[in-house]
């Protein structure tokens, strides 16, 4: 019988402090919220394993090291208003949740934001909103977003997702072709907007208007 928090704790520990993760609230989230929930029964074991798992429609749940560096890199502290872009598994809809005031999630593929829905509503997440939609066009009614975080590789930064920015917000998305990508954080300043570049990823597709065609 696996004992999951010591395994979210080696996870914390081996993956994410010993490649750089610094901040406490990030590194708490990940200690607490139980990632084997977010995958299917069979795939449990591997929950905590540094790699991303399959979730169904051909998507992933991100590798654990990835899930912390896009969050931490969001710099939240606790009030702000979060955008997620492929809610995916539900997995990074939780984390962001324990670390904003509110967190607003799009999913392209009905059955999986279905599937995430009961999981985060099972846990007891009240602060989280899911939509089935193009998530390239953003969330226009709840604009503007403190954070804005991408969960799939995109040939460009949308548009929309700029515009729905607010002041000194913050966008994470990974940018390149279909085969990998840069991480990229994207902030609206006084002087306009900054990019700059965290490393190499890779992610599946961004579907939509503004982004691959599916």
């Amino acid at each position: 019988m696996i004992n999951f928090k010591k395994a979210r704790d080696r996870m914390v520990e081996t993956q994410l402090i010993s490649r750089g993760i610094r901040n406490p609230r990030v590194l708490e989230a990940m200690r607490k919220v139980p990632r084997h929930l977010f995958v299917d029964e069979a795939l449990r074991d591997q929950a905590y394993s540094d790699y991303p798992l399959p979730i169904g429609d051909k998507q992933t749940i991100s590798q654990p090291y990835i899930v912390a560096l896009m969050t931490e890199t969001l710099d939240l502290q606790g009030h702000e208003k979060v955008l997620e872009i492929g809610t995916g598994s539900g997995y990074q809809a939780a984390i962001l949740a324990e670390l904003a005031d509110r967190v607003f999630t799009i999913e392209r593929y009905p059955n999986l934001a279905y599937r995430a829905n009961q999981v985060l509503q099972k846990l007891g997440y009240k602060n989280i909103v899911t939509r089935v939609a193009d998530g390239t066009l953003g969330w226009p009614d709840e604009a503007p977003f403190d954070g804005i975080l991408v969960t799939a590789g995109a040939p460009r930064i949308p548009q929309p997702l700029v515009d729905q920015l607010a002041p000194e917000g913050r966008l994470v998305i990974p940018l390149g072709d279909r085969l990998s990508q840069e991480l990229a954080l994207v902030e609206r300043t006084e002087k306009g907007i900054h990019q700059t570049y965290l490393g190499g990823v890779r992610f599946v597709d961004l579907v939509g208007k503004w982004g691959w065609e599916g």
